[in-house]
């Protein structure tokens, strides 16, 4: 959602493609876990693309029921609004990190509150004007009618034109400079039943959220992808740069300049990655020292004796005996 608004405000594909985890087939997969450093990105150029309000509205006008998959059904699924988010809130990890905050207040009117980890004002005014806006969305879907909150309250700065969010929002009642980002819903309407109640399709929803969240993947970050690509380039036997690069899909080049991004370099790396096979291969005790020494790009064991000890200041027997 938050890409393709980005790419639809006018973002440049060279800069939506340097963010890491966010290509298709990154983003198909309900058990991906996309690294929070790589969303917060993509709201930063969003913000810098479309700073004004209207920025997280556009996102939300994108977004119909069912976008969001199993979330978007457990907030819009239960006796009532309130019960649907109530149920709801313990599984909002499966659209946002666990240090992002996601808070309910049930005392007759209902209201939702949302903290964002983003350390710039800006792109936190864009993401919590998307959250409250996503909230109203899925409110007015899962009722059935035009819900009108009872008041909109925003931790940012009052714009000098806020007549976006009037409209999106439908009430004038929307404070800036408050102590938090919320939304609250009237009492008839966060207790009204909802149409589409399905206590069995609850329970399915929240088996099923159980299980996305035990056998979620992190999306491996930048660094982290490299060193399993030359991992596995280096078990194959062809572990130089433009191998591991090609296997990156991205230059020698631009792997280096982002090694260095991330204060370590090339060498290091391989050094790094031959001493933990090194040690892992001692360890199994299967193959012989030249073997090992072939396997992990030595001219002879006696350059893997060399290299082993600046490693860790003793001989791969030492150690294989250890």
């Amino acid at each position: 959602m938050v890409r393709d608004t980005a790419r639809r405000t006018g973002v440049a594909e060279a800069q939506l493609a340097a963010i890491h985890g966010i290509d298709d087939s990154a983003l198909s997969g309900e058990l991906n876990r996309i690294p929070l450093h790589s969303l917060l990105q993509l709201w930063e150029l969003l913000a810098t693309a479309r700073p004004e309000p209207g920025a997280g509205l556009a996102v939300v006008a994108a977004a119909p029921l069912g976008t969001l998959t199993t979330w978007d059904y457990l907030v819009t699924n239960g006796p009532t609004l309130a019960d649907a988010l109530g149920a709801a809130q313990p599984y909002h990890r499966l659209v946002t990190a666990a240090a992002e905050g996601f808070g309910l207040t049930h005392d007759g009117d209902l209201t939702v509150e949302f903290r964002t980890t983003a350390g710039d004002p800006a792109v936190a005014a864009v993401i919590n004007e998307y959250v409250l806006a996503y909230y109203l969305r899925r409110a007015r879907e899962a009722t059935g009618r035009q819900v009108v909150p009872a008041r909109v309250a925003f931790s940012r700065a009052a714009p000098r034109n806020h007549d976006a969010l009037t409209a999106a929002f439908g009430t004038d009642r929307i404070e800036f400079d408050a102590p938090a980002d919320t939304i609250t819903f009237r009492a008839d309407d966060a207790t009204a039943s909802l149409p589409r109640a399905d206590p069995m399709l609850a329970d399915l929803l929240r088996s099923h959220a159980d299980l996305v969240l035990a056998t979620a993947r992190p999306i491996p970050g930048p660094l982290e992808a490299f060193r399993i690509a030359l991992a596995a380039a280096l078990t194959a036997g062809d572990p130089a740069l433009t191998s591991v690069a090609h296997r990156m899909a991205v230059s020698p080049r631009t792997l280096q300049r982002q090694l260095a991004e991330h204060g370590t370099t090339w060498r290091h790396e391989f050094d790094l990655v031959r001493y933990e096979q090194a040690k892992t291969l001692l360890a199994e005790g299967r193959l012989t020292t030249s073997a090992i020494a072939t396997r992990l790009g030595f001219t002879d064991d006696r350059a893997l004796r060399k290299a082993f000890h600046r490693w860790s200041g003793t001989s791969p027997t030492r150690s294989r005996r250890a």
